[in-house]
């Protein structure tokens, strides 16, 4: 049997590290120019108001900081700002966030943003009184949302569910499956929650509370 310390081992194990590090490098890195050149435009892909949950709801969240996860070009985020929050946005392309700052600066409110791969961002624990995420999935990352929370804090998410899949081509992976969001955030007090569906569209919705420690 070769020695776990054999040379060759060794060198064949740290080529192996460096293939898969430089592959998973090169697929964030196309995200990236992917996300930025979607962004370069001057009009606002998604417009600048932001999502009618999040204004029928916003005077139900503990001012404070909020995380806006995925933040894009800033319309969520920025609605918050203007609602006297303290919001830092993350995304991974750079184009978006500056189009955030410009509707910031248009609404006369300031946000903080950071250019971040959030496939392999880790939350800090009990640092957030809201945590913000919208048409953004990634399921691991959604696990992260209670601890990151301070108590009492809340996470707003909405996001496609299945039954969106009838009106669009779009990946199931990315869909939420039915009740998805109340199984993830099961250990939450529910504040609101809806599904939608408008014959065009179908999303699900979710307010939910840290209610321990």
């Amino acid at each position: 049997m070769k020695s776990f310390r054999d040379p060759k081992h060794i060198l064949a194990l740290i080529t192996l590290f460096l293939l898969v590090s430089s592959s998973v490098a090169f697929a964030h890195s196309k995200d990236k120019d992917r996300w930025d050149n979607k962004y370069d435009t001057e009009v606002y892909l998604f417009g600048e108001k932001p999502i009618p949950f999040l204004v029928e709801n916003a005077h139900l969240l503990p001012k404070g900081k909020v995380l806006d996860i995925a933040m894009g070009e800033g319309r969520n985020g920025v609605y918050l700002a203007t609602q006297g929050f303290d919001v830092l946005g993350l995304d991974i392309s750079a184009t978006g966030l500056k189009k955030a700052h410009r509707l910031a600066e248009k609404n006369n409110v300031t946000i903080e943003t950071r250019v971040v791969d959030l496939e392999s961002f880790t939350l800090a624990p009990n640092s957030y009184d809201v945590i913000l995420c919208t048409y953004y999935m990634q399921r691991n990352l959604f696990k992260q949302f209670q601890s990151a929370l301070k108590p009492g804090g809340m996470i707003v998410v909405e996001t496609y569910n299945v039954d969106y899949l009838k009106y669009a081509r779009f990946s199931r992976k990315w869909a939420l499956d039915t009740n998805e969001l109340l199984d993830i955030f099961k250990g939450m007090r529910v504040i609101r929650y809806q599904d939608y569906d408008d014959g065009k569209e179908a999303y699900s919705s979710i307010i939910a509370e840290k209610t321990s420690p």
